[in-house]
């Protein structure tokens, strides 16, 4: 057979002679091997030289359709059967490790199913050849999805699967009988399945479950090109809705049926082209097909595509940016698109007549619209007054698509007058206000880039990642998440969720004081500097330009500026302490700041990602809370002081242990060789659980020794973890061989106390999570763990177990140095020592090892992980239990400490 080969393609492959040692050979598999070989290494070189990404994309679909027709014409398989290209392959795209997809149409009279040994003879070679030919794909390194059918069989399978007629819908044919082709494409008309109307429904359904495999968001840390939200797949669905109902074959072709502009086309095409470049480069980066923008694959095409470290971002960020700023704005294009075709038509056969909402606005088939094209150009604070409207009336389904259109065109009129307009700035103040729909029209200003253009330092957020494992979205959609969480706090149905901040909401009195806080916490990041600092300014400024009073501005405005200091609090401090608490509540100062700063935080944490929130934090938070609104209530004048902490503590634990009949004489004997800090760091119903324990094996052994260690597990359900109590002599290595056993369990210890006695008794507590941060509470699991922990606890020498797990592969990809910081308590006669490091298996055993080298006392550790870094605070003592102030000796625990977490692969 003759080929015309254009000469972009003999740049691949001299295709001329490949006919010819076809012609010759034996076997196609080595010269057609050859051929893919060289189209996919010419091309990773084209793509390196930064050729035209449409003109790669399109010339291997070319290339390979010259491979297939090649192939199929060896096998003489042109006669009742067609060689048909479709899905991505169909519309002549085709990326370096894409599936080649293919339909082999075949007519009734060569039925497959039947095995080649019953075939009819005139049928066998047909069979047998097309088999070959499968085969020979997979040999020369095509990836193919591939299906036999007939017309019929094509057609019922369409019928059921809307997938499958999309896939159709773009098939083309490479080679082989035209005739049954053409019976296919005859078939699959609107006129005889899939009517327009039930496809385009079907098609935004299939969306929407698409979207919410995505959480909803294009702003995941780790997109999906392909199928996330404003990925590839949401600019194929407008094609095929456009196909199905205007049988055009290009987007362009929109433009002269006027659903789409010709800006608008550009847009599409521009952010089309973005995330191709992305795609094809990852295909070649990871040899294989892969869609995700994986940690993995971030920074090196960061640098692949000539992105630089600048302005305080790395180059990383400033490549992703780009990344959520392209898929931002077609997933603001595929709303509209779609909203224009449901208009058109689902809606578009429905009799209706406009209902009007104002002098401005109408209700036409559910959905908001501007009264006539000139209504923002005339009154330009309808651009805001819209996103009231919807608040005020949950009838509305939405925004029609004309109005989009026209909000999106007018958004050049929000500038400063626009913000000084006091009509404007009392409308958006009133949104904020509203009983209903705030987040539901937030998030639609931000995706129309009106809320961006009305408040310019939200502009800079928008599309802003945050390079790390714990953060798992932008800066603005981490935003809105948290302005969803305040919301949530007041509406009834979600109280069983937070019941503390529920209360606490039912008696706030300006929620939008909350949400504006909610708005602003993180409006700064990015810029350099303290973001809390700089967002507290921006804040305060909104603040006085929409006449809020001096004592609400100086609420929010204070609240953007303390929003991390309560979660850092309650994992780093211990909050038994009294002068932790008063401490915070000096900050606080009043009880109303401490309301709207805890529903701020939970509201944050929560926010920023799905795995942060456990019931742990809950707990840590709402004991603060608790204890910060007692201290605050009897006044900062007034602070509790430990002497007093300790006298009430110790009578509430006795009266308790009275009332379970244990005299008062033993309990007394016991308390007296613990020190007073036992009576801070424990409350009274730990140290009643701890003290029965203890009196209990005493009692049982009283001729001889108490057999140790001892050791108790408990779910705690009020601290939200599970508490491990362990009792047994005086060792310094009992925290790296616990910490090590726990880690090999795959537990999280979220707290470690240590309390030495007078009679060389050593008190040990460990919170610990499960890996999805719940409490431990299958009964084998717990008895799993008590084993494990006596059978370490009873070796005569200290072994720290070999670390069983590995890091993660996204761990891997962000590596910090480990920092050891030391900090001097006098008062209390201890050390605070604060360490920093990636997250690593088993880091707290390793830890814990370089201070028994070191000969180093721990009293007490606070565990807080944030995604791939952990911040730790030890309070630490010498041997003699003094307080370590010499310069040497803190920098042989730094060095051993960084010598030892750096040994974790």
């Amino acid at each position: 057979m003759q080929l015309t080969i254009p000469a972009s393609l003999e740049l691949l492959f001299d295709f001329s002679s490949l006919e010819s040692e076809l012609a010759e050979s034996k076997t196609p598999l080595l010269p057609l091997k050859a051929a893919v070989k060289s189209i996919y290494e010419k091309q990773t070189q084209q793509f390196q030289e930064q050729h035209n990404i449409v003109h790669l994309i399109r010339e291997r679909s070319h290339a390979i359709d010259i491979i297939l027709t090649l192939a199929w014409s060896y096998y003489n398989l042109g006669e009742n059967a067609a060689l048909l290209a479709v899905g991505g392959y169909g519309r002549g795209e085709l990326h370096p490790h894409s599936d080649v997809d293919l339909l082999l149409l075949h007519d009734a009279e060569h039925p497959l199913d039947i095995p080649i040994e019953e075939q009819s003879e005139s049928n066998k070679d047909f069979v047998e050849n097309l088999q070959f030919f499968i085969t020979l794909l997979w040999d020369i390194g095509l990836e193919i999805g591939h299906s036999v059918r007939t017309v019929d069989e094509c057609i019922k399978e369409a019928e059921n699967d809307i997938t499958i007629i999309s896939n159709l819908m773009e098939s083309r044919l490479i080679t082989g009988d035209h005739i049954l082709y053409e019976q296919l494409a005859s078939q699959l008309s609107p006129r005889n399945i899939w009517p327009t109307k039930d496809f385009t429904a079907a098609k935004i359904q299939e969306k929407n479950q698409r979207y919410r495999k995505f959480n909803e968001t294009a702003y995941n840390l780790e997109p999906n090109i392909k199928e996330g939200p404003g990925g590839l797949r949401d600019i194929q669905l407008i094609g095929w809705v456009a196909k199905r109902h205007f049988n055009v074959e290009s987007l362009k072709e929109l433009v002269g049926h006027n659903f789409l502009t010709l800006h608008e086309y550009e847009q599409l095409e521009n952010g089309q082209n973005f995330l191709w470049k992305i795609r094809f480069a990852l295909h070649i980066l990871c040899r294989r097909h892969e869609e995700r923008l994986l940690f993995d694959y971030q920074r090196e095409l960061a640098q692949q595509f000539g992105y630089t470290d600048c302005e305080g971002k790395l180059a990383v960020e400033c490549f992703m940016h780009d990344y959520y700023q392209t898929v931002m704005q077609l997933e603001r294009l595929n709303e509209m698109l779609l909203q224009y075709f449901q208009e058109a038509i689902i809606f578009g056969d429905a009799d209706a007549e406009p209902k009007k909402i104002n002098r401005r606005f109408i209700n036409y088939k559910g959905y908001i619209a501007a009264a006539n094209q000139n209504i923002f150009r005339n009154y330009p604070f309808a651009l805001l007054e819209i996103f009231l409207l919807l608040c005020q009336d949950p009838e509305l389904k939405g925004v029609r698509a004309s109005t989009i259109r026209l909000i999106r065109a007018n958004n050049y009129l929000i500038d400063d007058s626009f913000r000084k307009d006091l009509r404007c700035r009392s409308l958006f103040m009133e949104i904020l206000r509203q009983p209903f729909g705030i987040t539901h029209e937030m998030r639609r200003m931000n995706r129309y880039g009106v809320l961006a253009a009305y408040i310019p330092e939200f502009k800079q957020i928008v599309g802003q990642m945050q390079h790390d494992l714990y953060h798992a979205y932008t800066v603005d959609e981490h935003t809105l998440k948290v302005l969803r969480n305040t919301r949530r706090l007041f509406v009834r149905k979600h109280a069983d969720e937070l019941p503390l901040a529920s209360k606490i909401a039912h008696y706030l009195p300006k929620p939008e004081l909350l949400y504006m806080a909610a708005l602003f916490h993180d409006i700064a990041k990015g810029r350099g500097g303290r973001h809390e600092q700089l967002g507290a300014i921006d804040a305060e400024q909104f603040c006085q330009k929409h006449d809020l009073n001096l004592r609400d501005t100086r609420l929010v405005s204070w609240l953007v500026k303390n929003h991390l200091v309560m979660s850092m609090t309650a994992q780093r401090k211990d909050i038994n302490d009294p002068a932790v608490i008063h401490e915070f509540a000096l900050l606080v100062g009043e009880s109303h700041y401490l309301d709207y700063l805890y529903m701020l935080t939970v509201s944050d944490i929560r926010a920023t990602s799905p795995k942060v929130w456990n019931s742990w934090k809950d707990s840590l938070l709402s004991q603060l809370y608790n204890l910060t609104k007692i201290a605050l209530n009897k006044g900062l004048d007034n602070p509790q002081q430990q002497e007093e902490c300790i006298k009430n503590f110790k009578a509430i634990a006795l009266g308790k242990l009275t009332d379970k009949h244990y005299s008062q004489a033993p309990v007394i004997e016991l308390w007296n060789t613990l020190p007073d800090e036992y009576f801070i760091k424990f409350q009274p119903e730990e140290i009643v659980w701890q003290t029965e324990a203890v009196l209990n094996i005493s009692e049982n052994d009283t001729n001889k020794s108490p057999v140790l260690p001892l050791i108790l597990i408990r779910t705690h359900e009020e601290r939200g973890g599970t508490e491990i109590f362990i009792y047994t002599k005086k060792e310094d290595y009992v925290f790296a061989l616990v910490t090590s056993t726990l880690s090999q369990l795959v537990l999280d210890v979220t707290e470690a106390k240590t309390v030495s006695s007078s009679n060389d008794r050593t008190y040990h507590t460990y919170f610990v999570l499960e890996e999805d941060g719940s409490a431990v509470t299958d009964n084998d699991r717990i008895e799993t763990i008590l084993k494990s922990l006596e059978d370490k606890l009873a070796q005569d020498s200290f072994v720290l177990p070999a670390v069983s797990q590995r890091l993660s592969r996204s761990q891997k990809q962000f590596s910090l140095k480990t920092k050891v910081q030391f900090d001097e308590d006098l008062e209390n006669n201890q050390t605070l020592m604060t360490i920093t490091a990636s997250n690593r298996p088993a880091l707290l055993s390793h830890i814990g090892q370089a201070l028994v080298e070191c000969h180093i006392s721990l009293d007490n550790a606070k565990i807080s992980t944030f995604g791939e870094k952990v911040e730790d605070v030890f309070v630490i003592r010498d041997k003699n239990k003094q307080i370590i102030t010499d310069i040497k000796q803190q920098e042989d625990i730094r060095r051993a400490i960084i010598r030892r977490a750096d040994e974790i692969e």
